[in-house]
Parts: C-alpha cells; sequence; structure tokens
C-alpha cells in the first residue's frame, strides 16, 4: 500500500518538533526513505511542504536540512500567535456550536479541578485541547491552518511550563468560554489576546537537541489515520 505525502510531511514533522531530528541536521531522500518504509518520491514531496512551513531549508548544492531559526524568529511566533488567537476567538463566538460548547465546558470544568490539585501534566495537555477547540469552533479553515501551524512551530522552539497561578490561568478560560457562549465576539477577542499575553512568561526556549539514531525504520500508519 502506498503512503501520500501528507503522512510523510506529519511524521517528518513530528521527528522535527519532538527533537529526534535536532536542528541542523541534514535531511537526505534516501535516508528518509528508508526510514519511514517509502519511496523517495513522497519524501521529497513532504520536504517541500515542510520547507514551505518554515521546518525545512534547502542550501545550493548541499541539499535540506532541518531550519534553525533564532530566537528572534520564536519572539515573532508568539507574537504572531497574539494576534491571530483573538481573530479566532472571535469568529468562534459567532460559529460555534453546542458541541463545541459542550467540549470547551467540560475542559474548563477538568482544568480547574486539576488545578486545584496541582496536576501540572494534565494542565499542560488540557490547555492544548482547550485551544485546539475554540480553534476549530471558529469555522475558518485558513485560520484553523494557521493557527495550527504557529503550534506546531511553537512546540518546537519552546517548552511551555505551568503558569505559576494555574487556577487564575483557567478562570481566563471560563471567561472566554462563558463569552464565547453568549456570543460576545469582542469579549471573547479582549480577554483571548490578555490571556496570550500573560501566557508568554511560561515559555521558554529550547536549547540544541541531539540528534536520537534516526536510522530505524519508523511505523507511518499512526500518520496515516
Amino acid at each position: 500500500m502506498s503512503i501520500p505525502a501528507h503522512s510523510i510531511s506529519t511524521a517528518l514533522r513530528d521527528d522535527i518538533v519532538s527533537g529526534v531530528l535536532a536542528r541542523g541536521t541534514r535531511l537526505t531522500e534516501d535516508v528518509l526513505a528508508r526510514r519511514y518504509g517509502v519511496s523517495r518520491v513522497p519524501v521529497r514531496e513532504a520536504l517541500r511542504t515542510l520547507e514551505a512551513e518554515g521546518f525545512v531549508t534547502t542550501r545550493r548544492h548541499a541539499g535540506a536540512w532541518v531550519a534553525e531559526p533564532t530566537e528572534v524568529e520564536a519572539a515573532d511566533l508568539l507574537e504572531l500567535r497574539s494576534l491571530v488567537e483573538p481573530l479566532a476567538a472571535a469568529r468562534a463566538a459567532r460559529r460555534r456550536t453546542e458541541a463545541h460548547l459542550k467540549v470547551l465546558r467540560g475542559l474548563v470544568r477538568l482544568g480547574q479541578d486539576r488545578a486545584r490539585r496541582d496536576q501540572g501534566d494534565d494542565l499542560r495537555s488540557l490547555g492544548g485541547w482547550f485551544h485546539e477547540t475554540l480553534t476549530q469552533a471558529c469555522a475558518s479553515p485558513g485560520l484553523i491552518a494557521t493557527l495550527t501551524q504557529l503550534r506546531h512551530k511553537i512546540a518546537w522552539m519552546y517548552v511551555v511550563e505551568t503558569p505559576p497561578r494555574p487556577a487564575e490561568a483557567w478562570a481566563e478560560l471560563g471567561a472566554i468560554t462563558d463569552a464565547v457562549a453568549r456570543g460576545d465576539a469582542e469579549r471573547a477577542r479582549s480577554l483571548t489576546a490578555l490571556h496570550a499575553e500573560r501566557s508568554f512568561s511560561a515559555h521558554r526556549l529550547r536549547t540544541a537537541v541531539a540528534v536520537r539514531t534516526p536510522q530505524s525504520a519508523v511505523n507511518t500508519k499512526r500518520a496515516r489515520a
């Protein structure tokens, strides 16, 4: 069974974001084809896709490499997210479904409960699910694609720590959910902008990560799912 290029893009992106393929690592089509168990054609397409997304760079006469973003580029991503997320929240206030609201409210309840219990790992996962659901609720393919790519790149460049006052952070997410439920687009926008700004302090730039034996083959079935 042939594996589509987008599945290879997903697998390769995951390896870059997780640090399996460190920044500055050379990416050769033959090695990647063996790693993912495919021909060179989908690998070549995946490299083009990830170059367009900023994860891969090509050097004249030297091939493809994992990109090495600067601190300024990393800071720009947080600022860009702080501009785009409020727009998505405002759209969500106008376009959300009852299913979206049910999930958002459930996540807020869980987040507030975990915050009281000081369960940091759970809070990070729940926060990611909350923002993903809020983004999906905006029902704008362009915004969804932009924010998804931003979150991949931010996860690549930053470690996100648990906020020093998690109960306050989840109270903010609860207020955003209330604004979305009422259809108050401007309040959803302003609250999301404030929450994004306050979250900046929880982001720490990652240090360079060593390559972790990328030669072995990997299972790309998960990427196809």
